[in-house]
């Protein structure tokens, strides 16, 4: 009777903890007694399609050429949480970013929640204006179509408009 069932990990990066959580609890009933270099490439065997693929192949070339710094399965789990879970992590930011909006807010509110969500992602200057005027009340979004394109500007320029046109 097969107790666990390890889905392959492919593109889905969001699913990096579930699968290094059943990695973990076959190992433990299964493969206990096996070489760390057998753990390792069992599961490397189950990391299949698009990113991860790729990343998987790079992880093997050093591997096999003994190059790399993965010696155990944990350090193979702590690199693979290194490397898809920060990804996962900004996606979640960034969503939440786009999901905020100025709504029944006066812009200095819609500006403090923009700036506290905005400092925790790794957003360049236009995209990050781009995010801003998107999220603004359609009004003041068309004052500003003639600004200079300047977050600070923007901050200070739709507090303006909002005081006015309140």
């Amino acid at each position: 009777m097969e107790i666990v069932k390890l889905s392959l990990f492919r593109e889905k990066i969001e699913k990096v903890s579930a699968f290094i959580n059943m990695a973990r609890l076959y190992l433990s009933i299964k493969i206990t007694e096996e070489p760390k270099i057998t753990k390792i490439a069992w599961v490397l065997s189950y990391i299949q399609g698009g990113i991860a693929k790729t990343w998987k192949n790079n992880l093997l070339d050093k591997l096999l050429k003994e190059e790399s710094e993965v010696k155990t399965v944990e350090e193979l789990f702590t690199k693979m949480r290194n490397e898809f879970g920060k990804t996962v992590e900004e996606e979640q930011k960034i969503e939440q970013l786009r999901m905020i909006k100025q709504g029944e807010r006066t812009c200095n509110e819609y500006i403090q929640e923009f700036k506290k969500i905005a400092q925790r992602i790794d957003y360049k200057k236009w995209p990050l204006i781009e995010e801003f005027k998107r999220r603004l009340n359609g009004v003041i979004r068309r004052k500003l179509v003639e600004a200079e394109n300047s977050l600070s500007l923007y901050n200070r320029e739709v507090t303006r408009l909002d005081k006015n046109q309140r």
